[in-house]
């Protein structure tokens, strides 16, 4: 548990930030600041993957979900104009999205990892990244999962009305164009990313073990 107590730390800031980020808008509601921590979290995932393997990268995910399961339940006690912070969809989908785009991320770096070492930091990235932002909209926002409202959820129904796509566009429900601008912080952070991750795995690569 030790030597991947800072990939835990590492990830639990990530985590932590990002919900306290996600509150703050910007570019006229179409991002928020979160958006441009949470994508770390693929960092650090790929890290503890590349020095230790596959078992201790899920491990920091894991632990990164709990974190994320506490803040979701300190959130849903605070209640806002329109209600609680968190709503319950919207916590059900974060949880689903991270827990299932961290582990896509593992496998998908594990299979490449014996390519060029800039390969499997980003494809992984950039296909979980994907598959997160594609379950947390959908979950959160699309009318699709409305069964999934309680009476306090209904401040998230904004996300469905129509507006132009990214402020210019057709007429698509607002969560599309949130969706698109969120995944497009995600690929440039995968892209800026590999600096951080190439330095740090120079400085503390061990032979990785995949247990």
């Amino acid at each position: 548990m030790t030597r991947i107590l800072p990939g835990v730390i590492a990830m639990a800031i990530v985590v932590v930030a990002s919900n306290i980020l996600v509150q703050f808008l910007i570019l006229d509601g179409l991002l928020t600041w979160g958006a441009f921590t949470y994508p770390l979290a693929f960092l650090v995932t790929d890290i503890m993957n590349r020095v230790y393997g596959v078992g201790p990268a899920r491990r920091v995910v894991f632990a990164g979900v709990i974190v994320g399961i506490i803040c979701s339940l300190i959130g849903s006690q605070i209640i806002l104009e329109f209600g609680p912070a968190v709503a319950l969809r919207v916590a059900i989908g974060s949880a689903t999205a991270f827990l299932v785009a961290q582990l896509l991320d593992i496998a998908i770096f594990d299979r490449l990892r014996a390519g060029t070492w800039w390969k499997a930091p980003l494809a992984s990235t950039l296909i979980s990244s994907a598959v997160d932002t594609a379950i947390f909209f959908s979950i959160a926002f699309a009318a699709v999962f409305n069964g999934l409202n309680t009476p306090a959820a209904e401040q998230i129904m904004w996300a469905q009305d129509a507006v132009p796509f990214l402020n210019a566009g057709p007429m698509v429900p607002l969560w599309v164009s949130l969706a698109v601008a969120d995944w497009g912080v995600k690929i440039a952070i995968a892209l800026v990313a590999l600096v951080p991750f190439r330095i740090i795995v120079g400085r503390t690569a061990t032979p990785a073990k995949t247990f």
